[in-house]
């Protein structure tokens, strides 16, 4: 039974809720974080004196910290959620999301190899590589027809998805050539309490707080499948443990909205709970913007198969998840304030075509 990993970008969004539901379902965690712009310890404070969390400052594409940790802390599960994830950035500096999400997954995964292969046959058969992707590798669809599923074929738009989408076929390479035990998931848009406020959906709560302009694409009319964060650990807690090896599986949370109707949504949920002087809706603080090049009208993500193999559903509904996400950053300035003060001001990124 596997109980002892290594999560890799565990002081970002997505692996710091990670990291605190295994470590509150009792599994012994070493956390890897880089530290770069978006990691933040302080998203693991609650778990931090946790006998069972160990955090370690390194990098992924150093194969032999990597190694060190995996033998050393007896491991034997990989969760590999180290990334550059925004794609605005990436239009910026795309080398990056190169060294990052293709090297640095290469090294990771000669060190996770160069471990398994000094394993026992019980260690060997109990090992797993979890690669956790986008839905992005997938590209564009259609507004009024089509969903993503397992095998769709990969078509990525921005320099970001085709990171991603290289890193999941060295995934499945190192599976098929060396015959280390992976497992592959890919996501759509995640949203919930310690999201970096780069990201839409962090964004448009700051910006709405304050008063200021809300930044949406075009005319807002890009349509995204949303999944709250803590569904989403739970769910990669599933593939881990129950997955079955080589395969992958799609996370959605089938609740697909177009960019406007969540921002109009946060305005509403924000006006009901901190009105702004004489009454004035935050929906008119919505500023049309030039769009992101190459911007993908759609995703929308199947995830049958996650439901029916392994019983999992997300438990938040998209409008109770996001009145939670609201209410958790009016709760919580002490996390926010410090990254918009140094880190991220809410500048526009990506506009260079």
């Amino acid at each position: 039974m596997i109980r002892r990993v290594l999560v890799t970008g565990a002081a970002g969004f997505i692996g710091s809720a990670v990291c605190r539901r295994l470590v509150g379902q009792g599994w012994h965690v070493v956390c890897l974080d880089k530290l770069t712009y978006a990691g933040n310890r302080a998203s693991l404070r609650e778990i931090e004196a946790a006998p069972n969390f160990r955090f370690v400052v390194g990098d992924i594409a150093d194969s032999e910290t990597v190694l060190r940790l995996l033998r050393d802390e007896q491991l034997d599960a990989v969760l590999h959620l180290a990334a550059e994830t925004h794609v605005d950035r990436s239009i910026d500096a795309p080398a990056a999301f190169v060294e990052t999400n293709v090297v640095g997954t290469v090294r990771l995964l000669d060190a996770a190899l160069a471990h398994w292969r000094t394993l026992d046959p019980a260690g060997r058969a109990r090992f797993r590589f979890h690669h956790v992707s986008t839905d992005e590798v997938f590209g564009d669809l259609p507004f009024d027809s089509g969903v993503f599923t397992e095998t769709t074929p990969y078509a990525p738009s921005s320099p970001y998805s085709a990171s991603k989408a290289a890193s999941d076929h060295f995934v499945r390479a190192w599976h098929e050539t060396y015959g280390l035990p992976v497992l592959l998931s890919n996501c759509s848009n995640n949203y919930g309490p310690y999201h970096f406020p780069e990201k839409l959906i962090p964004l448009t709560i700051l910006n709405a707080l304050e008063g200021r302009k809300l930044p949406v694409y075009g005319r807002g009319a890009n349509v995204r499948d949303w999944l709250y964060v803590e569904d989403h650990a739970e769910a990669l807690e599933q593939i881990l443990t129950r997955g079955s090896v080589g395969e992958t599986y799609l996370v959605g949370g089938r609740a697909e909205r177009t960019n406007l109707s969540v921002v109009e949504t946060i305005c509403d949920l924000l006006d009901a709970r901190v009105p702004l002087q004489a009454g004035k809706p935050r929906r008119a603080l919505i500023d049309f913007v030039a769009d992101r090049p190459g911007h993908d009208r759609r995703y929308a993500i199947d995830p049958s198969r996650l439901e029916g193999d392994l019983g999992w559903r997300p438990r938040a509904d998209f409008d109770t998840g996001l009145a939670r996400t609201v209410d958790w950053y009016l709760a919580n300035r002490w996390w926010w304030e410090p990254i918009c003060a140094s880190a991220y001001a809410g500048e526009r990124l990506g506009k260079v075509a």
